[in-house]
């Protein structure tokens, strides 16, 4: 058996990709890159209400006519993954497969020597988001990277990426790592990064809610990445008695995942959920969230307009059908059509 096909299949058998085999849903510091590089983003810097329209303002502070409601409540529970990580895996079990257009979304907490070593991924986008701590990345196309507390690193694995992520330091790294699904006309493209610094993500506050924009644009502020399939992404933090109404786009599927403390969403007399819970949110104009307890709330707000495409997903990869599967996995076995230099290549992790 060549070494290629044994990494193949350690990679199909670790419990990362045996959540997730082979289904099909109706919806469902850098070092340049050889191929695409990192894009150097520009970005909108912090604006408050002042800076904002007055329309953006209104939509802002005042509830929705439609205001999307829970539909689904999910308590993400600690499992093992990759080699000695934990990760709180929402998006991506048995209970909610997928909503389209994500595939995953784990919470992770990994310290030395645990990690996510040498994997390949083809036909969707990895979203990483670092809370606490920092992880080194480095792909067999040369890239290597660190991103570090508030950084986020967003992946197009496209045809086919081989990489690794590794703790950068001691201590415990945590962070949140998203699975978007690409279409089938963008699943064989060049893979390319957009990386961007904690610096330099767009921020806004208005009302004792204070938001980082990794995707999207919330109270007039706009993000400067760019989303192949359409994506809002937020990182939202509010105050003891604050409340947020944020639109979401008609017709996209939205959740949120809580990072800590406590809050009501969609409903002003629902109940309140903890942290560690992800939140699938029903149809209309938004979602409306008051924070009633002592204590600041903080969520991820994600979005993104639904692909209407089937999935098939073994592992790593996620296509259309499970002939394009067995040619992933030839083209991964024999270093071909985006893999050629799967064989050759070893992480320094």
């Amino acid at each position: 058996m060549t070494t290629t096909m044994m990494r193949l299949r350690q990679h199909l058998a670790s419990p990362i990709y045996t959540s997730a085999i082979a289904r099909i849903g109706s919806r469902a510091h850098h070092h340049r890159l050889p191929i695409a590089p990192p894009q150097k983003l520009r970005t909108t810097r912090t604006m408050s209400s002042s800076s904002s329209s007055a329309s953006d303002a209104a939509a802002a502070s005042a509830p929705f006519e439609k205001p999307r409601a829970v539909v689904k409540k999910l308590l993400a529970e600690s499992q093992p993954e990759g080699q000695g990580a934990t990760v709180r895996r929402s998006i991506g079990r048995h209970e909610l497969r997928n909503l389209d257009p994500f595939l995953m979304l784990d919470e992770f907490s990994v310290s030395k020597p645990a990690g996510f070593p040498d994997h390949p991924h083809r036909g969707f986008e990895t979203v990483t988001y670092m809370l606490e701590g920092a992880f080194t990345h480095q792909d067999f196309a040369g890239h290597k990277g660190t991103i570090r507390t508030g950084d986020v690193q967003w992946m197009t694995a496209g045809r086919g990426i081989v990489h690794s992520e590794m703790p950068a330091g001691d201590g415990v790294q945590k962070g949140l790592q998203l699975w978007i699904n690409l279409s089938s006309k963008d699943k064989m493209i060049e893979p390319r990064y957009q990386e961007l610094q904690s610096k330099d993500i767009s921020r806004a506050e208005k009302d004792g809610v204070e938001v980082r924009i990794i995707a999207g644009e919330a109270f007039g502020v706009r993000s400067p990445v760019y989303t192949r399939t359409p994506t809002m992404y937020m990182d939202f933090t509010m105050r003891p008695g604050s409340e947020l109404h944020q639109p979401v786009p008609e017709g996209w599927n939205a959740f949120v995942y809580i990072i800590d403390g406590e809050g009501v969403f969609g409903r002003e007399k629902s109940a309140a959920v903890g942290a560690h819970h992800c939140l699938v949110l029903g149809p209309g104009d938004g979602l409306s969230v008051w924070n009633r307890s002592g204590a600041p709330l903080r969520f991820a707000l994600v979005g993104g307009q639904p692909l209407g495409e089937p999935v098939v997903q073994h592992g790593p990869f996620v296509m259309n059908s499970r002939a394009e599967i067995q040619q992933a996995m030839e083209d991964y076995y024999y270093g071909k059509n985006g893999f050629e230099r799967a064989s050759q290549w070893t992480s320094s992790a």
